[in-house]
């Protein structure tokens, strides 16, 4: 079976410091545009694997995140770093990424003030890893 590119190449170039640096320009619209992006784009990848749909990040962050007191946020941050890991894994990408890199450096990371950083981290450079192998693959 020959695979082929995809028609719509997916963004590889995301990262920390332009999260952190564009996010305060901007006021903190480009990190939801970010996680728009992260949310849309593990959809495309993996959906016709793992039959999963991931909520869209501004549906979470707009409506979800108040109705339930904060908690949509945390199953939805566990869950889809679990899904990411899940791809990664089945793409045989050599990266290590899942809800333990959530809990660990996001949740307990706060203890150490730049766990949530070492978390976006790793997030953008699994999405970036999963974006490129999918431009190339589909």
């Amino acid at each position: 079976m020959e695979t082929t590119a995809p028609a719509v190449q997916l963004k590889t170039n995301r990262g920390l410091l332009k999260y952190i640096l564009l996010g305060l320009i901007t006021f903190g619209i480009y990190p939801i545009v970010v996680m728009s992006g992260i949310s849309s784009d593990i959809n495309m990848i993996a959906s016709k694997y793992d039959g999963k749909k991931t909520m869209h990040f501004c549906l979470l962050f707009f409506i979800f995140a108040g109705l339930t007191l904060g908690i949509a946020p945390i199953v939805w941050y566990h869950r889809i770093s679990n899904r990411i890991g899940a791809e990664l894994a089945r793409r045989g990408i050599d990266y290590k990424f899942s809800a333990g890199s959530y809990w660990l450096w996001n949740v307990l990371g706060t203890m150490i003030v730049v766990g949530p950083f070492v978390y976006l981290h790793k997030l953008c450079k699994a999405m970036n890893k999963l974006a490129a192998d999918y431009n190339v693959n589909g």
